[in-house]
C-alpha cells in the first residue's frame, strides 16, 4: 500500500511552512507513490483559535511587540494561565484536528507547529489517534508544546535541544536530522561560486541582514552598523514586508554598498556568499548559516521565545547576541575579523523523510 502522511503546519511565517514543504517533497521523492498532504493546522482547529493565534499576527509581531510578549508570558511562562491556555487549546482544537485526521486517514502525522503538536500529542495519548505522531522541532529552545510525552518521535534540527525536550516530555524518542530545511543547505556552498551566482562582488567582506519571512526587527540599524564596521557589501533581506523594503530602498538609495531584497529563495547562495549574518528571528536561518560557515549575530528582536533562543545560542556558542547598537558594532567587528567554519557534518545526518516513512506500519 502507498504511504500516507499528513503534515500539519501553520501559516505563521516560513519557520513552519518551509519544513512542511521540504519534508513533503522529500517523502514524494523517496516514495513516488506516497500520498502526502500539508494542511494549515490553525484553520483545521477552527475560526476561534485561528482568529486568536493567526489573525493580525504580522501587525502584532512587527509593531505591537508588547502584546506579543504578553501573549507569550500568559500562554507559556505563567503557570496558572499556562495551564488554562493549554486546556483551552486542546478543548477548542481537538475536534477540528481529529476531523482532518479522519478525512485523510494517514499512516503517520507530522506537526511542524507547537500548538498543533500539543493537541495531536494529547489525542495520541488518549488513544483517539492510533497512528504515530511526529513533532518536527525547528527552534533551539523554548520548546514547551514542541515537546510532548505522547509524541512518538521528535525530529530535531539542533542536538543541543535534546536535553530540554526530555526535561519537558520525559525519555521520549529523538533524532537529529536533515531535511527540515531546503536541501541546498545539506552541504556548504562554495563562497566564490555563490557570489558569482548572485552577481555580488568577488572580493571584500559581505554582511547579510535579515528580518525573516515577515521582515521584522531593526534592519536599518543593523545595516548601518555593518557599514560602520567596514563591510563593503551589505544585503538587506526584507522578506514579504513590502513597506520595509520600500523604506530601506529609499533610505539607502544613494548608498552603493547596500542592496535591498524582498522575499527570496536564494538563501543558500546568500549565506554561502556572506561572511556574517545579522538576523532578528532566530529559527532555521541560524541553522542554515551555521552549516554554511556564516558567523551569526542575533539582533533587533529579542522578545518572547526569541529571548530564550538567544540565551541558548550564547550558551551553546552557536551565535552571538547583541542587545544594543554598540554591542552589534563590536560583534560585527569581531565576526568580520574571525571567519566561522562550515559544519560539514549536517549533510551526514539521517533524513527526516526516511525516519517518518519508517514509522508507517
Amino acid at each position: 500500500m502507498a504511504l500516507r502522511v499528513l503534515i500539519v503546519s501553520a501559516d505563521i511565517g516560513e519557520g513552519h511552512d518551509l519544513p512542511a514543504r521540504v519534508l513533503a517533497a522529500d517523502l514524494r521523492a523517496q516514495r513516488p507513490d506516497a500520498e502526502v498532504w500539508i494542511i494549515d493546522g490553525l484553520r483545521a482547529m477552527g475560526p476561534l483559535l485561528r482568529s486568536a493565534m493567526r489573525s493580525g499576527a504580522e501587525v502584532i509581531i512587527g509593531r505591537l511587540t508588547w502584546l506579543f510578549e504578553a501573549q507569550y508570558f500568559l500562554a507559556l511562562r505563567f503557570p496558572p494561565t499556562r495551564k488554562l491556555a493549554k486546556e483551552m487549546l486542546n478543548l477548542l482544537g481537538s475536534r477540528g484536528l481529529l476531523r482532518a485526521v479522519r478525512e485523510h486517514r494517514p499512516d503517520v502525522i507530522v506537526s511542524t507547529y507547537p500548538g498543533t503538536t500539543e493537541v495531536l500529542g494529547r489525542l495520541r495519548g488518549t488513544g483517539r489517534i492510533r497512528v504515530p505522531v511526529v513533532s518536527a522541532v525547528t527552534d533551539l529552545a523554548a520548546l514547551r508544546h514542541w515537546a510532548h510525552p505522547d509524541v512518538d518521535l521528535h525530529l530535531l534540527t539542533h542536538e543541543e535541544s535534546i536535553q530540554e525536550v526530555r526535561a519537558l516530555a520525559g525519555p521520549v524518542a529523538t533524532a537529529c536530522v536533515r531535511g527540515l530545511t531546503s536541501p541546498e543547505f545539506d552541504f556548504p556552498r562554495d563562497p566564490a561560486a555563490a557570489r558569482r551566482a548572485l552577481g555580488l562582488p568577488a572580493e571584500g567582506k559581505l554582511v547579510v541582514v535579515s528580518g525573516g519571512g515577515w521582515g521584522v526587527g531593526k534592519l536599518e540599524d543593523a545595516a548601518r552598523a555593518a557599514l560602520g564596521a567596514g563591510a563593503p557589501t551589505v544585503v538587506c533581506l526584507c522578506g514579504r514586508n513590502e513597506s520595509l523594503r520600500a523604506r530601506l530602498e529609499r533610505d539607502f538609495g544613494g548608498e552603493p554598498r547596500v542592496r535591498v531584497m524582498g522575499f527570496t529563495d536564494r538563501m543558500a547562495d546568500l549565506l554561502g556568499a556572506a561572511d556574517v549574518l545579522v538576523h532578528s528571528t532566530a529559527g532555521l536561518t541560524v541553522l542554515e548559516a551555521i552549516v554554511q560557515g556564516t558567523a551569526t549575530i542575533s539582533y533587533g528582536w529579542g522578545i518572547a521565545h526569541m529571548r530564550a533562543n538567544n540565551r541558548a545560542y550564547e550558551r551553546f556558542g552557536l551565535a552571538q547576541v547583541a542587545a544594543t547598537t554598540a554591542e552589534l558594532a563590536a560583534a560585527l567587528e569581531g565576526a568580520l575579523a574571525n571567519p566561522a567554519r562550515a559544519d560539514t557534518s549536517y549533510g551526514a545526518r539521517p533524513s527526516a523523510a526516511e525516519l517518518v516513512a519508517g514509522l508507517a506500519k
